[in-house]
């Protein structure tokens, strides 16, 4: 859901095996947090951002960015957490 509080879930589908990398960024472009980066098999996958930094520190309410990359393929999709 969008927006969302106090977790979401991030979807994605893979093809072939990939290096698969997933992470959230803020409206400034910096990385808050990496959730994923790690090998894995096709099909369908969901990780989920609970609001939370790399530090384990709850983040302010705003617009952030997840990224997923895996082999060739990137998407960037807007999100928005209301506390």
């Amino acid at each position: 859901p969008n927006p969302f509080n106090p977790r979401t879930e991030i979807r994605f589908g893979i093809p072939v095996v990939a290096r698969v990398r997933v992470a959230v960024f803020d409206v400034s472009g910096r990385l808050v947090r990496t959730l994923l980066d790690r090998d894995m098999l096709p099909g369908h996958h969901t990780t989920v951002w609970d609001g939370y930094d790399a530090r384990g520190r709850a983040v302010a309410s705003g617009v952030y960015f997840y990224d997923v990359r895996a082999g060739g393929f990137s998407t960037r999709r807007q999100m928005v957490l209301l506390r």
